[in-house]
């Protein structure tokens, strides 16, 4: 975490104090290094130097439209799953010839809407999904360019929650079988099947899951040209881990050789869908320490971020370092906990961390990936704000909601209006 680092015992992001913005805007936030995004993405794209690829944005990570106009500027497409994500990547300014839509379930609407905008390709994943777009894009009068999303039974060795190239697994087409899918989906009438795709699972720490995944995919771009089906692009799916503990992530360069090599001179574009590696230490919660508490047994840090604004801990019991904002030399060992009316409402257990006293801020670190992508109303709780820092300012990407933002949408029916 390169971008958050402390200046005269006070953590800053680049250039700016989060204990400024705090006093500013109010807790919790989250807050963003541009410089992190724009470095991460840079370096991800040069380990490709010299072969044609496009690198597409995991939306589904970090879908703040600033976050992703700002990889957009850089060249940045995107990889969407739903209705929504199209419309945040095309209000964000992404081009859409670099938008990739994947996803198991999706609509005839939200086919309908990709094929308006006209995004490079779906990624289908199922046969009768292949019969639906080619359905919907002959009545729009359109072509529909697609990859089928391979399930090649490579073990991603990742948390099961996350693993998604197995055979148990819901997403892809069985490897067996995939030649048949695409044989099948080359002879309707107004599909164009220019791809194959692959996604084996997040947070990957070995490389050696991507290489094995990669040579299945090149074996079978062999056989489909054979067969005489002219793939254009291999799409490899995201899922390159980082460092939140105690992990040691692949390098770029690492990761690009594995790929490189499984690839060989295959005439091919490379598709790429990073999310996690490009978001999650680009970005930090920060949050008020409420209350401190003793039952006997335990010491409790009571929070005003709870599982409503960071779900990874209760969902995955996932780890996230906690740092204070203003450096101090007294620890404790203490659950740090949310207002949330949930015994899983916490963000880290039984753990060594600063005494901040109340009224003292900490920084939850490596949260830039699915922190407020997967935030929720919970409890009838506002979504805390996002902020984008670059150099020595700030700019507030998304205000913090309003209790009118939590019962806008809903309304008391009539017969319950005059009583």
């Amino acid at each position: 975490m390169d971008y958050f680092s402390y200046e005269n015992g006070t953590m800053y992001c680049e250039g700016v104090s989060l204990e400024q913005i705090a006093s500013e805007i109010g807790t919790p936030f989250y807050v963003y290094s541009a410089k992190s995004f724009s470095d991460s993405f840079n370096t991800f794209s040069n380990a490709f130097k010299g072969r044609e690829k496009i690198i597409c944005f995991a939306v589904k990570s970090c879908p703040n439209i600033g976050i992703l106009s700002l990889l957009g500027s850089l060249g940045a497409g995107a990889d969407i799953v739903s209705g929504g994500e199209l419309h945040r990547a095309l209000r964000a300014g992404i081009n859409p010839e670099k938008i990739v839509y994947a996803g198991v379930g999706k609509t005839r609407q939200e086919i309908r809407e990709a094929l308006d905008a006209g995004i490079l390709m779906f990624n289908a994943e199922s046969a009768q999904e292949l019969d639906v777009l080619n359905e919907e894009a002959k009545k729009a009068g359109k072509r529909a360019r697609i990859a089928i999303r391979v399930n090649p039974n490579v073990d991603p060795k990742t948390h099961p929650y996350i693993s998604t190239g197995l055979k148990k697994n819901k997403f892809g087409i069985s490897v067996e079988t995939v030649r048949e899918q695409f044989r099948y989906a080359a002879g309707l009438d107004s599909l164009d099947v220019e791809g194959v795709h692959c996604h084996i699972g997040s947070q990957l720490t070995d490389v050696s899951p991507f290489a094995d995944a990669a040579k299945i995919m090149v074996s079978l771009i062999k056989d489909l040209r054979a067969d005489g089906i002219d793939i254009k692009y291999l799409d490899m799916g995201g899922g390159l881990g980082i460092t939140y503990n105690d992990e040691t992530a692949p390098e770029h360069e690492d990761y690009a050789k594995a790929i490189l090599e499984a690839a060989g001179n295959l005439d091919i574009t490379l598709i790429f869908e990073p999310g996690r590696n490009l978001s999650g230490n680009a970005g930090v919660l920060v949050t008020r320490v409420l209350y401190t508490k003793d039952s006997g047994t335990k010491h409790f840090k009571i929070v005003d971020a709870a599982m409503n604004d960071l779900a990874r801990p209760s969902l995955y019991d996932a780890y996230h370092g906690i740092l204070p904002v203003c450096e101090t030399a007294e620890t404790i060992t203490c659950d740090v906990v949310g207002p949330v009316c949930e015994t899983g409402d916490f963000l880290a257990k039984d753990r060594i961390a600063a005494d901040v006293p109340v009224g003292g801020l900490f920084a939850v670190m490596s949260a830039g990936a699915y922190g407020m992508s997967m935030a929720s109303n919970y409890n009838s709780r506002p979504r805390a704000a996002e902020v984008l820092v670059s150099g020595g300012n700030y700019y507030i990407i998304r205000r913090r909601e309003t209790y009118a933002d939590l019962t806008g949408p809903e309304s008391v029916p009539s017969f319950l209006r005059n009583r």
